[in-house]
């Protein structure tokens, strides 16, 4: 049957090995750590806020200026999953009295925010001092670089700012040998999807189960004739995962723009007395005609994710072939939800037999040489 060769094949022995070895090679369960660091006022909390608090821009005007570090586990989903560490731009945590190693230590990101309408010379000399400390002791962090504060500049002002921050940043490393250092630049502002789109870069390094996850989407794309797709954590509006072909920042506003129309008319029209506080669920599915002849499709993955595609009218003429591919695709994602716990709990077994192992009957703890 000519529908049944375009079927999203079955994956199950793949996924679970994949994402076996996987897990046991992060053998760490403890959530990734992103710092947030910068020079005083530079927009490092209102980032914050209008990702993962759903503030308003113009609301982080009021905003008080941050005097202590402040930690928050975010925790939507079993792949959006870490600890945000806001720090204040005027404590010196290279003090002697401050253990900046057990910080770094346990670090998967660090964000270093640079105000681009200021001067950044010292922002630049900060972040030198920081990135150098950090890889002393965790060699394995990802040094991310936000140039924020885009929305006043015109475009070619945004690059040539991105341009010589780029290369300030890197002459610096350069000079103090330390090539091997990659900092990652982006171009940022609270006005508009670009900081989301840079928070999904970030998030998407932490995530051990990606590459599975992009394999799943191309697989599920080339056989429902989709154009492009996305998994999005519909809280934050982070995209954890998407297909190889490239990210448009056009299409990736629509998605945006999308999710936040199914959770708004959720909101009114979707609610029933058992369940308040849940508007999204597993009925929750969109579709909207564009005027060029694309549709967008979305659809509830978990109670967190949804996946969002493009694809042209005649393709979603064959809907039920869609819908059956997605069925297989949301299977698969649960079975990498599976395995994840699955590794957690041996983990957690393994540790509580070699405790067993180290006590002897009467309670003594046993060390052995």
């Amino acid at each position: 049957m000519t529908l049944y060769s375009a079927v999203l094949p079955c994956c199950t022995e793949y996924l679970y090995f994949s994402n076996y070895h996987t897990e046991v090679r992060n053998s760490n369960i403890v959530k990734p750590r992103i710092l947030l660091m910068g020079l005083r006022r530079s927009g490092k909390s209102s980032i914050q806020k209008v990702v993962f608090h759903k503030m308003s821009p113009n609301e982080t005007l009021f905003l008080e200026s941050t005097n202590k570090i402040c930690r928050e586990d975010v925790s939507n989903s079993s792949f959006v999953s870490f600890q945000i560490w806001d720090f204040p731009g005027q404590i010196d945590f290279f003090d002697p009295t401050f253990d900046y190693e057990m910080i770094f230590r346990g670090t998967g990101a660090l964000i270093f925010v640079i105000d681009s309408q200021d001067d950044y010379v010292e922002a630049l000399s900060r972040l030198h001092l920081t990135v150098t400390r950090a890889y002393k002791v965790n060699p394995d962090i990802n040094f991310e670089v936000f140039i924020h504060k885009v929305d006043g500049l015109s475009d070619d002002h945004k690059i040539e700012k991105q341009r010589d921050i780029h290369k300030r940043a890197n002459d610096d490393l350069a000079d103090a040998g330390l090539e091997r250092i990659h900092l990652s630049f982006y171009l940022t502002s609270i006005y508009d999807h670009s900081i989301f789109e840079a928070f999904s870069k970030v998030v998407q390094k932490l995530i051990p189960q990606l590459p599975t996850l992009e394999n799943l989407l191309n697989i599920f794309i080339s056989n429902s004739g989709i154009e492009k797709a996305f998994l999005f954590d519909v809280v934050s509006k982070i995209y954890i995962a998407t297909d190889s072909s490239p990210v448009d920042m056009q299409t990736y506003e629509l998605c945006c723009d999308m999710i936040d129309v199914v959770i708004d008319i959720s909101c009114i029209y979707g609610l029933t007395g058992d369940e308040a506080g849940t508007p999204y669920d597993k009925e929750s599915m969109a579709i909207i005609h564009l005027n060029n002849t694309t549709v967008m499709y979305l659809k509830e993955v978990t109670k967190f994710l949804a996946l969002v595609c493009f694809l042209r009218e005649e393709s979603f003429e064959r809907k039920g072939l869609i819908d059956y591919n997605f069925h297989c695709f949301k299977k698969a994602i649960e079975e990498v939800f599976d395995v994840r716990l699955k590794v957690q709990r041996s983990r957690k077994l393994l540790s509580q037999r070699r405790w067993s192992k180290q006590t002897v009957p009467n309670g003594t703890q046993v060390h052995p040489h």
